[in-house]
């Protein structure tokens, strides 16, 4: 990632949601989405706890996206995160962030690993274009 863009990220890193424009798997049109993010000094990180949003089924048709977080505005194309310790490399940030849910993540991690439950989440890289 460009110096350029981490430098930016890092400044609105600490905010809780950005706003994601993705575009319509079928219509092409865009639709935009409250959502949480996570940044460390690898990237950006979007994720969802259920994979039949919309948003989630759009960007993995249609990768480009945009995101708006405080005054800065990121462009670029998401990269589906299915690589186990990505995963937990996302999980654990998810942990660290959203501490408040931790408790929640790890029963629903339990319940998977036991098969009671399959995982229904999601994960992306984004890719940021030459901001």
């Amino acid at each position: 990632m460009a110096s350029k863009s981490l430098e930016r990220l890092r400044k609105v890193a600490d905010r809780q949601t950005l706003r994601l424009t993705h575009y319509g798997r079928k219509s092409g049109r865009p639709y935009e989405v409250t959502i949480w993010y996570l940044v460390d000094k690898d990237g950006l990180y979007l994720v969802s706890a259920n994979a039949a949003r919309s948003w989630v089924r759009n960007v993995k048709v249609r990768p480009a996206i945009s995101l708006r977080i405080g005054d800065e505005v990121f462009n670029g194309d998401v990269r589906s995160i299915t690589d186990k310790q990505e995963r937990e490399k996302v999980n654990r940030l998810v942990e660290r962030k959203y501490w408040y849910v931790a408790p929640m993540l790890r029963f629903g991690q339990f319940l998977m690993s036991m098969g009671m439950v399959r995982d229904n989440t999601a994960a992306f890289e984004v890719i940021l274009a030459g901001n």
